[in-house]
């Protein structure tokens, strides 16, 4: 599937090709809710590196999490881009999983499917304000922290999982 994003000011518009294309994972951890996330939570998206397309470029910011491991703190190699000019997140990249981008679903303008089952991850850093949202008609799974299931290996047991199409479309 084509996901086809723009930052909020309209300054960077991107496209890429998606095999796990539909938004079925609310991630809790203090880096995508303040990163990311409005409602306590983040959704990403898995898509194909190879196949992003982005206009504004200039306009492009990147951001390395800081990790609290214990009695450390490490930077993060995730690079969280994001637009200098009105700061809306729009995906992640990292050279330990070249192939991936992990567009945010909030930048995301194409329709996109309704998922079967809501899987919210990283329980344990879930402020004590933030109430889990209750859905209505999907199943919904829990976890403390990360599944051990993939973006893909979910899309494939929902029978969800899109083939690449052959070519990108130009972004104009």
């Amino acid at each position: 599937m084509l996901l086809k994003g723009v930052c909020h000011c309209g300054a960077i518009r991107f496209q890429l090709q998606s095999k796990t294309p539909v938004p079925f994972m609310h991630c809790y951890c203090n880096i995508c809710r303040k990163a990311n996330g409005g409602g306590g939570y983040a959704i990403n998206l898995g898509g194909d590196a190879e196949s992003l397309q982005v206009e504004g470029k200039e306009h492009m910011k990147k951001y390395h999490a800081r990790i609290q491991q214990e009695d450390k703190v490490e930077t993060s190699p995730g690079e969280r881009h994001f637009c200098g000019k009105c700061g809306s997140a729009l995906w992640l990249w990292d050279h330990r999983w070249p192939e991936l981008i992990h567009p945010n679903a909030s930048a995301i303008e194409t329709p996109l499917p309704q998922p079967p089952e809501i899987v919210q991850i990283f329980l344990e850093s879930k402020p004590s304000w933030v109430q889990l949202p209750e859905y209505s008609g999907v199943q919904v799974v829990n976890f403390d922290a990360y599944p051990t299931e993939s973006l893909e290996d979910w899309h494939k047991r929902h029978g969800l999982f899109d083939p690449p199409t052959p070519s990108v479309p130009d972004l104009t």
